[in-house]
């Protein structure tokens, strides 16, 4: 399937499309209903996929009309490097087209355009709890050991 999809930059014509996606993607993640993002957070997070001044960035995976995945991801400066990284924040394929290779795919487009502009490395999280996906990850890049901590401001 992934060899049929088309990986490619989100257009602005695609938030119909794209907006399943993401709405799937947060509700994978237990964003949905009552703690579903406000309206105001997906509609800036698209806006900043088209503003020139902005680091975000969106893939899409096609077919036959269809999006079936997406890629959100992003450059930023590192203390320990002179080159970026490339953080690759979002990832997400439709249920119905999981196991086809479209993660794969989005993964290594990630890559290109990380490698394009000159990125040291592309990392990410996933939650302990996403096995399917981490068998993916396992594949294609290197668990760091590192533990994210974080807190809510």
């Amino acid at each position: 399937m992934s060899q049929s999809a088309i990986i490619r930059p989100v257009t602005k014509e695609d938030f119909s499309l794209w907006l399943p996606l993401w709405d799937g993607y947060n509700a994978f993640y237990g964003r949905s209903g009552a703690t579903a993002l406000p309206a105001d957070i997906t509609r800036m997070t698209w806006s900043r996929f088209f503003d020139a001044y902005e680091p975000v960035h969106a893939l899409v995976a096609e077919h036959e009309g269809r999006l079936l995945g997406l890629a959100h991801y992003l450059f930023h400066r590192s203390t320990i490097q002179i080159e970026p990284s490339c953080y690759l924040q979002d990832l997400f394929t439709d249920e119905s087209a999981r196991g086809m290779g479209i993660g794969r795919a989005l993964i290594e487009a990630v890559y290109r355009r990380a490698m394009q502009a000159g990125c040291a490395r592309v990392y990410w999280h996933t939650h302990e709890t996403n096995a399917t996906a981490m068998q993916l990850y396992d594949k294609v890049a290197q668990k760091s050991g590192f533990v994210v901590y974080r807190k809510a401001l």
